[in-house]
């Protein structure tokens, strides 16, 4: 019984989805941490925080699609506590709230330690991160998921990662934040093409609801691309480390990702399709914060 409620609880946190919001924290310090010596302190609370209220936001969603009658035993990419697992909607979002509670009184030591401008900011993202899902209208349910998304786990989890550190926002910290921010958006959008059918019927109406299959994988490509020339405007104009450009080697993961979205259609097909797309944020960061390392290192 033991056992099996430890792997309730870890698929419960779907630990696959979190390097989107761990990935940004890294990038965020590691940029920055050559100019002043690592508050470790204040990394790991920042660390701890954003992923406490990406696991939350994911309780949110799991709550409110299982209330709204979206998800059952079938659903595909969903963690499945409530229709598979035996947790109860209540203790879901119990779980939810107490980890949005540790997030904020880390919230409070950084603000301490920092700014406590920093706060509203926190709020603001948990706010967001509630109604990503939860409210009378989910921007979830909107064409705006994936911006929303991208700006928060993108720009602002960045940005702050790196002002905590330095007391500023960095030329270099908003410019690694573009491609971040459109590779998390990409995974938002990759997740809507995989359950198009599904939310057209539900009247979510997202981008892919919006404009169609092959119009929301053209959409998908585009961000990838948009991220690509990000990072390369970054290095040869604004003179951010070549090593960043390591990144480039997900080119050949983006392009896999793309072709299997326009090939396939049945949402079970579309999952490699959509590991891949989470895969190309990892990596992509990844590679970033070890070129950022080494240009540490060497120089």
């Amino acid at each position: 019984m033991k056992q099996r409620e430890k792997g309730a609880y870890w698929r419960m946190i779907r630990p696959h989805t979190l390097t989107a919001s761990f990935i940004p924290v890294l990038l965020g310090t590691f940029i920055v941490i050559g100019e002043v010596e690592l508050k470790w302190g204040l990394f790991l609370a920042m660390l701890i925080a954003s992923v406490l209220i990406q696991i939350a936001t994911n309780l949110f969603n799991e709550y409110y699609d299982y209330k709204r009658g979206l998800d059952h035993e079938g659903s595909i990419g969903i963690g499945g506590s409530i229709v598979r697992d035996g947790f109860t909607p209540g203790q879901v979002l119990t779980i939810a709230l107490g980890m949005y509670g540790v997030a904020a009184a880390l919230g409070l030591y950084i603000a301490a330690s920092t700014s406590w401008h920093l706060l509203w900011i926190g709020a603001l993202s948990m706010v967001v991160g509630y109604l990503y899902t939860g409210g009378p209208l989910p921007i979830a349910y909107t064409p705006f998921g994936e911006l929303v998304a991208g700006l928060f786990m993108g720009y602002v989890i960045i940005g702050i990662s790196g002002y905590i550190q330095i007391g500023m926002v960095t030329t270099e910290l908003l410019i690694v934040s573009f491609p971040m921010a459109l590779l998390i958006g990409a995974i938002l959008l990759a997740n809507n093409i995989r359950d198009l059918d599904n939310d057209k019927e539900n009247g979510r109406r997202t981008i892919a609801c919006l404009v169609g299959h092959r119009r929301a994988v053209l959409v998908l490509a585009g961000f990838f691309v948009a991220a690509l020339v990000g990072i390369l405007v970054g290095v040869f104009v604004y003179g951010v480390t070549p090593w960043v450009l390591l990144s480039l080697f997900t080119i050949p993961l983006m392009v896999r990702a793309v072709k299997r979205f326009w090939v396939k259609r049945e949402p079970v097909e579309l999952m490699p399709a959509m590991a891949m797309t989470a895969k190309v944020n990892t990596l992509f960061g990844a590679w970033m914060v070890i070129g950022l390392m080494v240009a540490r290192v060497i120089t």
